[in-house]
């Protein structure tokens, strides 16, 4: 199953961008996620193919319309399911002509439903279900539509993994002064934003976003484990990380690091993430105290107040 991205953008130029390079470059190139642009000016009704107008009640600066935003999303809602529904059948022939089997495993008898006529569940030749990775039956026809504004709610890697493990995402970039309320009023949008700061628009934001979704996409980063330690995906912040030289302008790696007790070492870096945590980021340590702590060595157990 591709990983679709629509970018609802006045800028379709600014994509893919840097993903077309390193890791999501080339997962783009293996079909891994697909990127496409929707430039909003294409539902203008003027001459002009304006997307935007004065704020009411006055004040500097314009807004985008409810009305044209309004309908670029629906037109890339119905492309999304469009996309998904042909992206599912061409899931099931690939796997139709695999491992699938259309019938359960009864030691050589001729299965019950294929006997009442009633279709039978596909099943791979193993007897499991096929995982939503197969692209199967099991994904929706819709996807998420979030819309960049430093109004909205902010990005957290739990959020992008959710994204992620779906059919795709549409993203609405905003511009300008933000979009009429009404559109949020009237469609289900997401409101997003990446940080307490402004950006010329969100298109930067929508760059974010990708990126930490498709590095979660199955083979993009290789190992499946690749990302578990680092941070935010345990709610704490990643331990410190070091690498040869072993000694650098008088500074040494860590004596526990190049112990070889994996024990100690995997101590050490919850010892160190918790610290840096409660120190750099005393909102995330708050969080994690009364909760359930993964360990860097993935082990679970009950965090204890230390303080």
């Amino acid at each position: 199953m591709t990983f679709t991205a629509q970018i609802l953008t006045l800028y379709p130029e600014m994509f893919p961008g840097p993903l077309g390079t390193s890791l999501a470059g080339r997962a783009l190139a293996e079909r891994k996620w697909a990127c496409d642009t929707i430039n909003p000016r294409e539902f203008a009704t003027d001459k002009h193919r304006s997307v935007d107008d004065t704020p009411a009640g006055g004040g500097a600066g314009m807004v985008l319309r409810a009305d044209i935003m309004a309908a670029a999303v629906d037109h890339a809602v119905e492309r999304m399911a469009e996309q998904v529904r042909s992206s599912r059948a061409q899931s099931r022939d690939g796997l139709a002509g695999n491992d699938v089997s259309t019938s359960l495993d009864t030691n050589g008898e001729e299965p019950l439903a294929a006997v009442s006529g009633e279709p039978v569940e596909p099943r791979l030749s193993d007897g499991r279900r096929p995982s939503t990775s197969s692209g199967l039956t099991d994904l929706p026809l819709t996807a998420p539509i979030l819309a960049m504004t430093p109004r909205g709610k902010p990005l957290t890697q739990a959020r992008v993994r959710e994204i992620a493990a779906g059919p795709g995402v549409t993203i609405i970039c905003g511009r300008f002064e933000g979009f009429d309320e009404r559109l949020f009023d009237a469609r289900d949008i997401e409101q997003v934003s990446i940080g307490d700061y402004i950006l010329s628009g969100g298109e930067m934001g929508a760059l974010v976003l990708l990126d930490a979704c498709i590095r979660l996409l199955p083979g993009v980063m290789g190992a499946s484990s690749s990302g578990d330690d680092e941070s935010f995906e345990n709610v704490i912040l990643e331990y410190p990380q070091y690498t040869r030289p072993q000694i650098w302008e008088g500074r040494i790696i860590p004596e526990v690091l190049r112990s070889g007790d994996h024990a100690k070492i995997a101590a050490w870096r919850k010892q160190r993430a918790e610290e840096d945590t409660r120190l750099r980021r005393p909102d995330l340590w708050e969080r994690h105290r009364d909760a359930p702590d993964q360990s860097p060595s993935g082990a679970q157990e009950k965090d204890k107040d230390k303080e």
